[in-house]
C-alpha cells in the first residue's frame, strides 16, 4: 500500500472525516490570486489539495503545485482532466478510471498512452474508480468525457459499479457530480455506495454549504472535496467544524 493510500485508510480506521481542497488552475488568474488562498488553507489546513481541470488551456498547472508545495505542507495529489497532467513536483495522482461511462479512451487508452512518463515522474499513483452521478446540470466533465453520468436517483446502479471497480483492484472511488453541479449527490446514493464497499469513498460537486459537507460525511463519504466553494470564498474553510 503506497503512503498516501496508507494514511488515507489509517485515519479513515481512526474514525476521522477528511476533507480536501480542490483548485483548478483554469480559474486563477495570477500566481498571486494563489497566494492569497494558500493563506486561508495554511489556516484552516484541510488533510489534502488536490489540483487539476477538465480543460487546463493556461500555463499555470506545474507553477501551482510548485507554489502549493514551497509553501505547505499538505500532501497534493494531481486530479487529473487527461493525460497531459502530470506534474513529478507534486506527492500523487489520483489515477483515474471512468467506470461510469463507456468510453475506452477513459477506462484505459489515456492510461496506455502516459504509463512511461507517469513511471518516469515518481509521483505516487492512486488507482481511482471515477464515477460521474447526473446532479442537475450537464458539466464540463460529462461534456468533455462523451459520457452519460448515473442518473441521479439510481442508487443501485451507483453502488454495482462502484462495486465492479473494488472487485477489479481499484483502490479509491470517487464519486462526483462535477463542477457546477445544481445539487450534492444524495445521501441515500452515498449511503448505498459505501455499504457496498470496503475501499475509502470521496465525494465532491455540488458542496455548497457547512450541511452540504456535514451530510456526505454522515452519509458515508470518508473523504470530501470542495472546489467553487472555496474559490468563490476563501474563508468557507474556516466555517466547517473540525474535521
Amino acid at each position: 500500500m503506497t503512503p498516501i493510500l496508507k494514511e488515507i485508510n489509517g485515519k479513515i480506521e481512526n474514525g476521522k472525516k477528511l476533507l480536501g481542497v480542490l483548485i483548478d488552475p483554469d480559474n486563477l488568474k495570477s500566481i498571486e490570486e494563489l497566494e492569497h488562498l494558500i493563506v486561508k488553507i495554511s489556516t484552516n489546513t484541510p488533510n489534502y489539495i488536490f489540483v487539476g481541470g477538465s480543460l487546463i488551456n493556461n500555463d499555470l498547472f506545474k507553477s501551482v503545485i510548485k507554489v502549493l508545495k514551497s509553501n505547505l505542507s499538505i500532501p497534493v495529489i494531481i486530479f487529473p482532466g487527461n493525460n497531459n497532467q502530470i506534474c513529478k513536483d507534486a506527492d500523487g495522482i489520483l489515477l483515474l478510471s471512468l467506470i461510469s461511462g463507456r468510453n475506452p479512451d477513459l477506462l484505459i487508452g489515456q492510461h496506455v498512452s502516459s504509463a512511461f512518463e507517469l513511471q518516469k515522474s515518481g509521483l505516487e499513483i492512486l488507482p481511482t474508480g471515477y464515477t460521474l452521478v447526473d446532479c442537475g446540470k450537464s458539466t464540463s466533465v460529462q461534456y468533455m468525457s462523451n459520457t452519460s453520468p448515473i442518473p441521479y436517483s439510481k442508487n443501485g446502479i451507483a453502488a454495482a459499479t462502484v462495486l465492479a471497480g473494488e472487485q477489479l483492484g481499484l483502490s479509491l472511488f470517487y464519486l462526483d457530480g462535477g463542477s457546477g453541479a445544481e445539487k450534492p449527490i444524495s445521501k441515500k446514493m452515498i449511503t448505498s455506495v459505501k455499504k457496498t464497499i470496503s475501499s475509502p469513498l470521496i465525494v465532491g460537486g455540488g458542496l455548497r454549504t457547512k450541511e452540504d459537507i456535514e451530510n456526505a460525511w454522515e452519509a458515508g463519504a470518508d473523504l470530501v472535496i470542495i472546489g467553487t466553494a472555496f474559490e468563490k470564498d476563501p474563508n468557507f474553510l474556516s466555517s466547517l467544524k473540525q474535521y
